[in-house]
């Protein structure tokens, strides 16, 4: 049995933070709350809608060079954060269950496991982020910095 079981199944909701309902980073607020002890900024009220993707990709993109968050150049581990476009927007995320592998929320339906290494997912993949509390790896400029 894996972490993922126990999200598997959960409700889709627009703007969810919670069990009951969630839409994907809502499902990421959960598992990062519950598996790790992280509190992430849940956003709510910093986008109208969700069908507002350009104002959901822009907060997107303003946070994925953020101190909070490390871009991952190597394989992803388990609660890497991988970023998806939908269109020509980065829109969507789901968890890292392990590379390839992700949780994430079926828009009107519900959490669910599905592999980005291949089928529909895959050529839609931007990358993937660690939050720095997690973060084994640092950006190339930083490490170059530390060691002036």
């Amino acid at each position: 049995m894996s972490w993922s079981d126990r999200y598997v199944g959960t409700p889709y909701e627009d703007f969810g933070r919670s069990r009951e309902g969630c839409d994907c980073w809502g499902l990421a607020c959960i598992i990062y709350r519950e598996e790790l002890g992280i509190s992430l900024l849940d956003y709510l009220g910093d986008y109208a809608s969700p069908e507002e993707l350009g104002e959901v990709a822009a907060l997107i993109d303003r946070d994925r060079v953020s101190p909070l968050w490390v871009p991952v150049a190597g394989p992803a581990v388990a609660f890497d954060i991988a970023l998806f476009r939908r269109g020509r927007l980065n829109t969507h995320v789901g968890i890292t269950i392990r590379h390839g592998l992700m949780i994430h929320m079926r828009e009107d339906d519900c959490a669910k496991v599905e592999s980005y290494a291949a089928g529909p997912w895959m050529h839609r993949f931007e990358g993937h982020y660690r939050h720095v509390s997690r973060a084994v790896e640092h950006p190339v400029q930083i490490v170059s910095e530390v060691r002036r």
